[in-house]
C-alpha cells in the first residue's frame, strides 16, 4: 500500500481533519535516544507482572477456559462487573453491578458517551484546557464545545453558572482529580457547587477519573458522582490502564440503571463486547492480587518522581514560569513568561533529545502558546534528572522574546 491520496470523499465530520504538524513531531519522540515527558505512560518497571500472569493462566484454566475464550455480554462479565463495583463502592461511591459496563479502555468510553449523548450541535462545557483526547470525540459527535475558567482549584463554579445559563449545555466534562493536563483537583466545596449546578441546570455529568488512586499528598476526595441526588443524571469513568496496566484495555462506565440498555446497544455497535479473555483475567488480578500494596509501591515511585521535577524545574524554565505542583496523577503544568511559544520550541527540543506536549491541544477554544505539559511517571528520578538538564539547555541557547504581551487569561 502506498500513501497516495483518495479522490473518494470521507465523512464531512472527519473530511477535513488531519494529524497536523504536532503528530509529526511527537512521532519523533519516539526515538530511543529521546526522552520524552511527551506521552502519559506509566512506567512498565512498575507493573504487577507476576500476578497479572498468574491471573491470565487462570483464566486459561479449569473449566471455565473455554468460556473465557467466547463471545460474552456487551455490558461485560458478570464476576468483573461485580469487582468493578466493590472498587467504587469503596471509593465512597456505593455502585451496583447492574450499574457497570466495561468498555475497552475509558477512551472508548468517551466515545460511547458522546454516541449515547449528543446530538449535532449540543452542548458540552470542558475544563479549559482539558483532556484532549475527550475534545475529540465530543466534536465528531458534532457537539458544540466550550470551554470554561479554571485556576488552580479546577473549574470555576461561577463561570461554569454563567456558562450554564448561556449555552444550556447537554453534557459538563469534567477529570477532577489530578486533571489531565494541568495535574489540578477540583476541592471539596467546589465539587459541591458543581453537583448543585448540574441538579439545577438538569445536565449529565460526565466524570473522568483515570488518575484518583494516584494520590501522593493528602486525603482523598469523594467523586463529584457520590452525591446521590445525581444517580440518574451521572456518568462514571474509570479504568485499569494507571492501577494495573494499559495494554490490557480495560475500562469502565458506572451509569444509570436506566440507561443501561442504550448503553449496551451502543457498545454492541462499536464492538460486540470487551475482551472476554482480558475482562477474565482482570476480574482474577482484582479478585486475588493485593491492588492496594502495589498501588502503594506506585505511588511511593511516581511521588518521588514528581518531587524530582519539581525541585528542578526552577533551574530548568526561564525566570516567571509557573509550574503547578500536583498532588498526584502523572503530571506537571508549564506556563512559560509573555512572549515563548512551546510549539515553536519543541523543535529545538527534540533536536536535544528531550520532548513534552505543547499546551496548544489541551484548548477547545483559543490556547495559550506559553503552555506545555510534562509527564513524570515514566522514568526513574535520575532519567528525569538528565531530560530536565537537556531542556535546561534548550531554554538557556533560547533568546528571550521580545514579542507583545498576550491578553490576560485565566487557565
Amino acid at each position: 500500500m502506498t500513501g497516495r491520496r483518495t479522490d473518494l470523499p470521507l465523512a464531512a465530520r472527519v473530511g477535513g481533519r488531519s494529524s497536523g504538524g504536532l503528530v509529526d513531531l511527537l512521532a519523533l519522540a519516539d526515538r530511543p535516544e529521546i526522552l520524552s515527558f511527551a506521552v502519559g505512560l506509566p512506567d512498565p518497571l512498575l507493573f504487577d507482572v507476576d500476578h497479572l500472569r498468574e491471573a491470565f493462566d487462570a483464566a486459561l484454566s479449569g473449566p471455565g477456559a473455554g468460556a473465557n475464550l467466547q463471545y460474552s455480554a456487551a455490558e461485560g462479565l458478570p464476576r468483573l462487573r461485580e469487582r468493578v463495583a466493590a472498587l467504587l463502592t469503596g471509593e465512597g461511591m456505593p455502585t451496583s453491578p447492574a450499574s457497570v459496563l466495561v468498555s475497552t479502555g475509558s477512551q472508548q468510553a468517551l466515545t460511547l458517551v458522546s454516541t449515547l449523548l449528543l446530538d449535532a450541535g449540543d452542548v458540552v462545557l470542558v475544563e479549559e484546557p482539558t483532556y484532549l483526547a475527550a475534545i475529540e470525540p465530543f466534536r465528531l459527535a458534532g457537539a458544540r464545545i466550550v470551554p470554561v475558567a479554571s485556576d488552580e482549584d479546577g473549574i470555576d463554579p461561577d463561570a461554569l453558572a454563567k456558562a450554564m445559563r448561556t449555552h444550556r449545555p447537554r453534557a459538563l466534562y469534567l477529570c477532577p482529580t489530578f486533571a489531565n493536563p494541568t495535574g489540578r483537583t477540583l476541592t471539596a466545596a467546589r465539587r459541591a457547587r458543581v453537583a448543585e449546578l448540574v441538579l439545577r441546570h438538569r445536565v449529565w455529568l460526565v466524570e473522568d477519573e483515570p488518575y484518583s488512586r494516584l494520590r501522593y499528598d493528602g486525603d482523598h476526595l469523594a467523586p463529584i458522582s457520590a452525591d446521590p441526588r445525581l444517580a440518574d443524571r451521572s456518568i462514571y469513568l474509570g479504568t485499569f490502564s494507571k492501577i494495573g496496566c494499559p495494554g490490557l484495555r480495560i475500562g469502565w462506565m458506572r451509569v444509570p440503571p436506566a440507561i443501561m440498555p442504550s448503553l449496551a446497544q451502543v457498545k454492541q455497535s462499536a464492538d460486540m463486547h470487551t475482551s472476554t479473555l482480558d475482562q477474565a483475567a482482570a476480574a482474577h488480578y482484582l479478585a486475588h492480587a493485593d491492588l492496594e500494596g502495589h498501588l502503594r509501591l506506585v505511588c511511593e515511585a511516581y511521588a518521588a518522581r514528581r518531587d524530582t521535577m519539581l525541585d528542578l524545574a526552577p533551574g530548568t524554565f526561564p525566570t516567571g514560569t509557573l509550574v503547578s505542583r500536583p498532588t498526584g496523577g502523572m503530571f506537571c503544568w508549564v506556563r512559560l513568561p509573555e512572549g515563548y511559544d512551546a510549539l515553536e520550541l519543541l523543535p529545538r527540543a527534540l533536536a536535544a533529545h528531550v520532548a513534552y506536549v505543547p499546551g496548544a491541544p489541551f484548548y477547545a477554544a483559543r490556547p495559550d502558546p506559553r503552555t506545555l505539559r510534562l509527564c513524570f511517571s515514566t522514568y526513574e528520578s535520575s532519567t528525569i534528572a538528565e531530560g530536565m538538564d537537556r531542556l535546561a539547555a534548550v531554554f538557556a541557547q533560547t533568546p528571550t522574546p521580545t514579542r507583545p504581551p498576550t491578553p490576560k487569561r485565566t487557565t
